[in-house]
């Protein structure tokens, strides 16, 4: 029997819709703090997942998302 995580575990997609798209990822613990960050091009695919260490992602820029609840687009900044 395969043992989950509290958080799940997680994958979500991340496609850039323009350059300089930012994917930043949040530590989980009384203390939320970034712990990595990556800048995707357009066109370009990120995977992420959400483990132990990281409770949130957070996307600035104009990407599409997919998760397994759904799909969703971020805006880029106006």
């Amino acid at each position: 029997m395969e043992k989950k995580s509290p958080s799940g575990n997680d994958y979500i997609v991340i496609k850039a819709k323009e350059d300089g798209v930012n994917v930043i990822g949040l530590t989980r613990g009384s203390d939320t703090r970034f712990h990595h960050s990556e800048k995707l091009d357009q066109g370009e695919v990120m995977i992420a997942q959400f483990t132990e260490h990281t409770s949130a992602i957070k996307i600035r820029g104009n990407a599409r998302i997919m998760t397994c609840y759904g799909e969703l687009e971020s805006e880029a900044k106006k």
